[in-house]
């Protein structure tokens, strides 16, 4: 339950419309449904201006499917659940007809609102290996309201097709930057904008990548001022945190 949702209910309520008792039936499901194996949280969205979205993997199909059906029957916003399978989509889909699955970004969505979209979040990749984590965050911040611009395959490789792109970094209010291997594009990236860079390692790359130590410990050491980074191939992670500080720019773009 959001905070629109139970503003309209109290004045339901106060005027007479909603019934005392059925009122209190709904806010029993606040804070929290016990399932036994997960407390799915109905109180996040009044915290945090966000659902609790549900990370899939290590649960089973059942488990994803009951804890989506359990968020959805509670809340009127936008449900998110990442790390998917199709197998765990589909269970869902018989429980929710309106849900929807991502497989690049491996995103089960329902869709319920369309939030204001605010300032632009850009998102930006290395390489097209990239691209399951670099959706991921741009899926994610798309789903919380953010407007969003995808600058794909931008590698220092070719340092030639970022910089044919400098013009669309700029309009962004916050950049993330997905890159593996060696992870340099995001010190790049940071060298030529006035906004935060938020970097996301990926486990893309070579045996001395160590599936992306090299690129996290590479994005820690940026010398470029006003990158920061979330963990390896945690683009859920990088999109949320976007989304956090575009809502306090504002849409002034």
């Amino acid at each position: 339950m959001g905070p629109e949702e139970l503003r309209k209910l109290m004045e339901g309520v106060r005027a007479g419309q909603v019934p005392v008792d059925q009122a209190l039936e709904q806010l029993k499901r606040l804070p929290y449904d016990d399932l036994g194996y997960a407390k799915v949280d109905h109180h996040r969205h009044l915290r945090k201006g966000f659902p609790e979205v549900i990370y899939c993997q290590g649960k089973t199909v059942d488990q994803v499917a009951q804890i989506f059906y359990r968020l959805c029957q509670a809340s009127h916003s936008n449900i998110i659940g990442t790390r998917a399978t199709r197998e765990m989509f589909e269970a869902v889909k018989e429980l929710v007809a309106e849900a929807e699955y991502d497989p690049t970004a491996r995103i089960i969505m329902r869709r319920q609102e369309q939030n204001p979209r605010r300032g632009m979040v850009c998102v930006c990749s290395a390489g097209t290996a990239d691209l399951p984590v670099a959706e991921e965050a741009a899926l994610t911040c798309e789903l919380m309201g953010n407007r969003v611009e995808r600058i794909y395959d931008t590698g220092v490789a070719g340092i030639h097709r970022l910089l044919d792109q400098v013009e669309t970094l700029c309009r962004a209010n916050v950049i993330i930057v997905v890159a593996g291997m060696e992870g340099a594009l995001p010190s790049v990236v940071g060298g030529l904008v006035d906004k935060p860079v938020i970097a996301v390692p990926t486990s893309v790359g070579y045996g001395a990548s160590f599936n992306g130590l090299a690129a996290l410990l590479g994005m820690l050491n940026s010398c470029a001022s006003g990158v920061t980074v979330v963990n390896i191939d945690n683009g859920f992670g990088a999109g949320y945190a976007a989304s956090l500080i575009n809502k306090l720019a504002g849409d002034e773009q």
